[in-house]
């Protein structure tokens, strides 16, 4: 299948693994990436740029194939050296690059220098047109639906995407809500050029975490989310806990007042004891809705395999069956 995306980043399929803290490492990466995808390793879990640069190597090893760095930036008080995360990416020859976060503006320019190919998650479309403006090759619209942080305009996929194909110059994926067949022909036809898929390649073989998360994520339905630090304007989609439910109680009780010293048991320095150690109740870690549609744990190649039959069979089988009027009476994918 070929698209802006599988295009832009020469990629087989249009199919992002999105970047995942104490996910994304070169196992994962490598692993999309051999799939026909664009496997993304997490920047910011390397606690140094070194470190970075040693896990773009190692990943190297592992694919001969196309793959990127997430780097989110943070706020300017807490922000790493990202000039030299920067240039271990440049270093370490990557030309894919998804960013998150604040905006990369500043950052631009040593990218773009460096021939990298820079997508931006956006949770709006009035971000996606600032990533726009600033030089970025390409969005991941996150909807409402998705794991982490969606934002505050609680806008869902079906309108975001249509929304940002009214609006948008430059190709996106949709991110948020992405699973299966069906998820990549339904952002197709909603304007976007792939899908984005975060909390869905947890649930895979080649997912460095521990089989308690792959397992919880199997088990949970579309029902187990929870947004939490609302009041804070800092809103953020997790799986269901005791410690979630915990953080919950809190902020009910302080309400207006909760402040992020009251909770931060509960968000900070969970992510080694959960994706490690397999301490599912240890706090909040982000889990999108589409845990829904999670009832297996395939290998990244059976995945995207699947993904692409199934599009391929709605594609030519269900929707032109309805043009043609020989459309199937059974159920498909």
């Amino acid at each position: 299948m070929k698209t802006a995306i599988t295009e832009l980043f020469g990629i087989e399929h249009p199919i992002i693994q999105g970047g995942m803290h104490f996910v994304g490492f070169a196992e994962l990466a490598a692993a999309v990436s051999n799939a026909g995808g664009l496997g993304i390793i997490t920047g910011l879990t390397q606690k140094t740029p070194e470190l970075l640069a040693k896990e773009i190597a190692r990943c190297r090893d592992m694919t001969d194939k196309p793959f990127g760095v997430n780097l989110t930036f943070l706020p300017t008080f807490a922000a790493p050296p990202y000039p030299e995360y920067i240039a271990a990416i440049v270093e370490g020859g990557i030309k894919a690059v998804e960013t998150a976060g604040r905006s990369p503006e500043q950052y631009m320019p040593a990218l773009k220098a460096a021939g990298i190919k820079v997508i931006h998650k956006c949770t709006s479309v009035r971000h996606s047109l600032k990533a726009e403006r600033i030089g970025c090759d390409a969005v991941s619209v996150d909807g409402f639906e998705c794991g982490g942080h969606p934002g505050e305009d609680d806008i869902p996929n079906m309108i975001l995407l249509p929304r940002a194909a009214e609006e948008l110059k430059i190709p996106f994926v949709a991110s948020g809500g992405m699973a299966d067949g069906r998820s990549l022909v339904a952002a197709l036809s909603l304007g976007a050029a792939g899908m984005n898929m975060g909390t869905r390649f947890i649930a895979t073989k080649e997912a460095p975490v521990h089989q308690n998360v792959k397992n919880a994520l199997v088990a949970a339905t579309e029902l187990d989310t929870r947004l939490i630090m609302r009041s804070l304007r800092n809103t953020e989609r997790v799986l269901r806990n005791a410690n979630v439910d915990r953080l919950i109680e809190i902020e009910r009780e302080k309400g207006d007042k909760l402040k992020i010293d009251d909770i931060h048991d509960q968000v900070a320095g969970v992510y080694p004891q959960i994706m490690l150690e397999g301490k599912m109740d240890a706090g909040a870690w982000s889990c999108g809705m589409v845990a829904g549609l999670i009832h297996d744990i395939p290998s990244c190649k059976e995945l995207v395999d699947r993904i692409m039959s199934e599009a391929e069979q709605i594609i030519r089988s269900r929707l032109m069956g309805f043009l043609d009027g020989t459309g199937p009476a059974r159920k498909v994918a």
